[in-house]
């Protein structure tokens, strides 16, 4: 298989970004830093603003239902990784009328905080704020999973209804209550053939026989907990129609909505051939369809595959669905429309957008006259970029690969903000440490970034409690570690077992708290981290798979147990940490 045209950790996304504005200017707006858009017009009686967003590769979604009846902002992240908050605090402020702004977010940790995040930076500006979760997919619909079920494809119908809903003036409360019951009322379930082509080696993310399925794929191309034998269409779909309709909640009463998504590759001839048995499947049953939506409205890049969504409908939902909308992926009828006050002279023109990792390498290098935190970012920085390509590997078997880029990609730019602030005698630890988390919490998405954003605030202000320029002092990091890992799994939920970077921080944690030096603290978290090979994830989107990621650790617990070993200097158990590396390989 051929190399893609694109990589997703760099200049593409917002290039893509770009290209989509240029082609849709009369829909919206581009503005680059931070990357979001916006909808030019919107329907005269809409008085709160909508904003979604999510990780590239799933387009038309999100930026394809901008325009009116639909969304007035979305933050795109990289590819199959969320928007950082401070895209969606931007997209969120911009967007939000009179009445206030909902945000309506797809059900996956990183989204989740990231969007959480922004809502709370919003409130604090006096912005009113509804926030909508979105948890349709019932492969991950499971008592061992505390991720909750993921958010896919009915994502669509959420946003589509409520467009129409606030284009009828309706307040923040009203539009948030509506989205969690159209939420309840959906579910979905994907299958493929093919999975997506991974953009760096240019093969299949995963393999799979021509007679065989992967029942329960994500959309950021996560595997099902099982691969099955592939059988004909009709049995494929009465299959999937059967356990979709059984989760559906009672109640509706105004029948079904169907929307057949595709993921990506598969053709449009394929998937109204779906609609077909869908509403064959459906008919002997006695369900009644009273609309269909099809198409690829959320991708999986160029995933083979599709996936069936059902809305059992309650009164007036229908009217929503079929009200007027404008935009790029999805336009029904027409609308009375006025220009977007958010719009304005603020948005900036398609050609100036820019990349969004353009940091060279950070090589590991330290300075004259760097703090101790200082060079611990320094060398950890180094250590990552060497170790890119196994932090990726074992993100893969995981997830959907992005932590390498994601935790790269941050410290790559800590580096550049470090030599762009001048010579580093100048420069406090505490200095040092809080320019990391900025960085962290505004610019990196994904899960990774708001967390290890979080960790290096609370160092910093650690540092800063200890007098600013703490060498490697064991009190300072003990104080700064236990704040961030509180901060940790106040935002993120995750606890200790859950297989998430808490399992590398806590015992590292308690190092520290019995009288331990850095370097029991970094053989803590090393240990820590590999115990994480031994159980199945409740948290992040390795919770989806099940017993497959058993033998292998977790990227974010290893790259906690990088840190440390940075911390700890020659003092490190190098050998340990290249153990859990190598796992990925």
């Amino acid at each position: 298989m051929s190399a893609p045209f694109v990589h997703p950790a760099h200049e593409p996304v917002a290039r893509a970004a770009a290209g989509f504005a240029r082609a849709h200017a009369d829909l919206v707006a581009l503005r680059p830093e931070p990357l979001h858009l916006l909808a030019r017009t919107r329907h005269e009686g809409r008085r709160t603003g909508l904003v979604s967003g999510g990780g590239a590769g799933h387009e038309p979604l999100h930026v394809g239902l901008l325009g009116p009846g639909l969304l007035d902002g979305a933050a795109p992240g990289l590819v199959f990784t969320s928007p950082h908050n401070r895209q969606v605090l931007e997209a969120g402020r911009s967007a939000a009328g009179p009445e206030g702004v909902v945000l309506v977010v797809k059900n996956y940790t990183g989204d989740v905080v990231n969007f959480r995040i922004a809502a709370e930076r919003l409130r604090l500006e006096g912005v009113r704020v509804g926030e909508v979760l979105v948890d349709d997919d019932l492969a991950t619909d499971s008592a061992d999973n505390a991720a909750g079920r993921r958010g896919t494809a009915a994502t669509v119908v959420v946003e589509k209804l409520l467009g129409a809903a606030a284009d009828e003036g309706r307040g923040v409360d009203d539009l948030a209550d509506l989205g969690a019951r159209v939420a309840a009322a959906s579910r979905s379930l994907a299958v493929a053939s093919r999975a997506q082509t991974d953009p760096t080696t240019g093969e299949p993310a995963f393999a799979l026989g021509p007679d065989e399925l992967e029942l329960g794929v994500g959309i950021h191309g996560e595997r099902a907990e099982r691969t099955v034998a592939r059988p004909p269409l009709p049995d494929l779909v009465d299959d999937l129609v059967g356990q979709v309709l059984d989760a559906l909640p009672a109640g509706g009463g105004d029948g079904l909505l169907v929307v057949v998504n595709g993921l990506g590759a598969t053709t449009q001839l394929e998937l109204y051939a779906v609609l077909e048995e869908v509403a064959e499947a459906l008919g002997r049953r006695g369900a009644a369809v009273a609309d269909a939506l099809v198409g690829t409205y959320v991708a999986a890049l160029d995933m083979h595959g599709f996936s069936v969504t059902l809305t059992a409908l309650e009164p007036g939902w229908l009217d929503l669905w079929r009200a007027p909308s404008s935009s790029a992926a999805l336009t029904r009828g027409s609308a009375p429309v006025v220009d977007a006050p958010w719009v304005g002279g603020g948005a900036t023109a398609p050609a100036a957008a820019g990349g969004t990792d353009g940091a060279p390498a950070a090589d590991g290098s330290v300075p004259e006259g760097a703090s101790a935190p200082e060079r611990t970012l320094r060398r950890w920085a180094g250590d990552v970029e060497t170790a890119h390509g196994d932090l990726t590997r074992l993100d893969r078997l995981a997830g959907d690969g992005d932590f390498g880029d994601n935790v790269r990609g941050g410290l790559r730019r800590v580096v550049a903000r470090l030599d762009a602030d001048g010579p580093a005698s100048r420069r406090s630890g505490a200095d040092a440490l809080a320019a990391a988390g900025e960085v962290f919490l505004d610019e990196v998405g994904g899960t990774s970034g708001p967390m290890v954003g979080l960790m290096l605030a609370e160092l910093a202000a650690a540092a800063e409690r200890a007098g600013g320029e703490t060498a490697a002092d064991d009190a300072a990091w003990r104080d700064g570690l236990r704040a961030g890992l509180a901060a940790v799994r106040r935002v993120g939920g995750a606890e200790p077992g859950d297989r998430t970077l808490v399992d590398a921080l806590d015992p590292a944690v308690r190092a520290l708290a019995d009288g331990g030096s850095l370097a029991d603290a970094a053989a803590a978290a090393a240990a820590g981290a590999d115990a994480t090979a031994r159980v199945r994830a409740r948290r992040g989107r390795a919770a989806y798979l099940g017993d497959r990621v058993v033998g292998t650790p977790d990227p974010g617990a290893v790259a906690m147990a990088m840190l440390l070993r940075a911390a700890a200097g020659d003092a490190g158990p190098g050998d340990a940490v290249a153990g859990l590396l190598a796992a990925g390989r």
